[in-house]
């Protein structure tokens, strides 16, 4: 009897609260090599890049939304496996995104993760080789949060 591979299933289970726009960060990623990824919440999506799963999936807005969100995958992932218990509570680690933008990271005193000044609300999911962390907010440039902050002007 040959053991189950977890590698070949990539699907996300919705109570792990990664999301739809999560899954396809995820899926954006080689499933061989490890990764960690700091995923907005479904709620973040919407919330601060006005992404909503209803909306931003159909045929004529996917090409936009992959982009945001693979423009987001680049800002939040990290070339290596970094679970909460390797960062110490009592000082910040730094790493350079896939992108290339510094993430400061630390634990807050309950053990949730800080990346930037973004809160996780869950911490250590994982995918194969990949760890997942949610966070309650989206990490970004200053320049890319520029670029798609509402215009005052548009109706929601």
């Amino acid at each position: 009897m040959k053991p189950y591979k977890t590698v070949n299933s990539r699907k996300v289970s919705k109570d792990e609260g990664i999301g739809n726009f999560g899954e396809i960060m995820i899926e954006m990623l080689p499933e061989e090599l490890a990764f960690t990824v700091f995923i907005p919440s479904e709620r973040s999506f919407e919330r601060d890049l006005r992404l909503r799963v209803n909306d931003s999936l159909l045929a004529e807005k996917r090409n936009d939304t992959y982009a945001v969100v693979s423009r987001i995958l680049g800002f939040s992932a990290i070339p290596r496996k970094l679970s909460s218990e390797l960062v110490s509570s009592s000082k910040e680690v730094i790493y350079d995104s896939l992108s290339g933008f510094t993430l400061y990271i630390s634990k807050d005193v309950d053990g949730m993760l800080v990346v930037n000044r973004i809160r996780s609300e869950r911490v250590d999911v994982r995918r194969g080789e990949i760890v997942v962390h949610i966070m309650d907010g989206v990490i970004m440039d200053a320049e890319f949060e520029q670029a798609v902050q509402p215009d005052d002007n548009e109706e929601d």
